[in-house]
């Protein structure tokens, strides 16, 4: 055998050894990314509450009790995200993380009880990704049913108030049942660190965060 083909011959074994042994080496496992980076990136980081409306009469108290709020969107493992709220009511700044978002291949986001797995409601958006609203249904004699709006700023446009307040009309409600968060004193910092106080009778005095009546509030 000639000099080039003996080497020609060496070259194809190695090859041919290098890519055998890199299919016998093991795979290692990655964890699976979130969703929400590849099929809803808009609706990670901070949001500013902007409004809300409802059709119980409690809840609709406890709208005209909210002074102003955040909430905060954060990845998780799989489908899941984690939410983070701040809502300053009666003088207080009460927090909740009750909730979590359920995210589906099809594009829709559930907001679920982190508890007991309950489905309260969906998370969308109006026609902006610098909008999330949160449709919000409580289940008793009947099925009512609230929205609460959130930003990326405080201030919304008028075309978006005027979706916020169409949404409001198909729950049933005017377009002057939506009650717009003041913002006066803003007591309730993105990030602060609070001490933890279970929520047991479902209310806080009277006071429940925006799309989650019945979790745990902090203060």
């Amino acid at each position: 055998m000639a000099p080039t083909s003996v080497s020609t011959t060496l070259i194809l074994i190695l090859i041919l050894t290098a890519l055998l042994s890199a299919a016998a080496a093991p795979h290692k496992p990655t964890a699976p990314p979130s969703l929400a980076n590849t099929t809803m990136p808009w609706l990670l980081g901070l949001w500013q509450y902007v409004a809300g409306a409802a059709q119980l009469p409690q809840h609709l108290l406890e709208l005209l009790l909210i002074d102003h709020g955040h909430l905060r969107v954060e990845p998780s493992s799989g489908q899941e995200l984690l939410i983070t709220q701040h809502v300053a009511a009666g003088g207080r700044c009460l927090s909740n993380n009750s909730t979590s978002i359920l995210l589906g291949a099809n594009g829709t986001a559930l907001l679920k009880d982190a508890k007991t797995q309950r489905i309260l409601g969906m998370v969308t958006k109006l026609s902006s990704e610098d909008t999330l609203l949160i449709q919000h249904h409580v289940h008793r004699e009947r099925t009512y049913s609230a929205l609460y709006l959130y930003a990326r700023n405080r201030t919304v446009s008028s075309t978006q108030q005027d979706e916020l307040g169409q949404h409001a009309e198909n729950l049933g409600l005017s377009r002057g049942a939506v009650v717009y968060a003041p913002w006066r004193k803003e007591l309730c910092q993105p990030g602060e660190k609070e001490r933890v106080e279970e929520r047991k009778d479902g209310g806080a005095q009277g006071t429940a965060l925006p799309s989650t009546p019945t979790g745990s509030l902090r203060q």
